[in-house]
């Protein structure tokens, strides 16, 4: 049996992250799917009273909020730490996932993804070409300061994996499936 239950809407990039890390880390874990806006009833509001997913459930403990779970299994696994040892490269770690909750996910990506796959193919919606254009200009800056960190390095904030990569690359794939995201 899994030590690890992720109750998530399947595709959700934030529980992507949570998913890359648990196999980073070569864990063993379950994921409980939840139909699109089923999160926002029972028995998901007795997990997280915000309605969101992910939530990760380990034993008798539950979590949610995706960067509180990335750290938890980061300190909960034994295997090689996801956080780098360098405090400046741990602080680089700690902005780069602010600005994928605040600036990546926030407006970017929950307008632009929403917009382009969630809505279209989960709910029969037409895109809203005019929050999708609204939100073009706060994404072009993410990318252009996502990009700069990156620079000519493997991974964003150190020299190897950490639980930056696995929060950003969620998002800018689900985006990369957009014509917004492609550009």
């Amino acid at each position: 049996m899994p030590s690890f239950i992720v109750h998530t809407i399947p595709g959700s990039p934030c529980a992507r992250a949570v998913i890359a890390t648990l196999i980073e880390k070569g864990s063993s874990f379950r994921v409980a799917g939840i139909s699109p806006g089923a999160q926002k009833g029972e028995p998901h509001l007795a997990r997280n009273p915000f309605g969101k997913v992910p939530v990760l459930e380990h034993g008798h403990f539950v979590l949610y909020e995706t960067q509180a779970i990335l750290r938890y299994l980061d300190r909960v696994l034994p295997s090689a730490s996801l956080t780098p040892a360098d405090p400046e490269e741990a602080a680089r770690m700690d902005q780069i996932m602010g600005i994928s909750d605040w600036y990546l996910f926030q407006g970017v990506n929950s307008v632009i993804g929403f917009h382009r796959i969630v809505g279209p193919r989960l709910m029969g919606l037409k895109p809203d070409e005019a929050a999708i254009a609204e939100a073009m200009p706060k994404a072009q800056v993410v990318f252009g300061e996502i990009s700069r960190l990156l620079a000519d390095k493997a991974f964003l904030a150190a020299r190897t994996l950490t639980l930056a990569n696995l929060i950003v690359a969620p998002h800018m794939d689900f985006l990369s499936q957009t014509p917004s995201g492609r550009r």
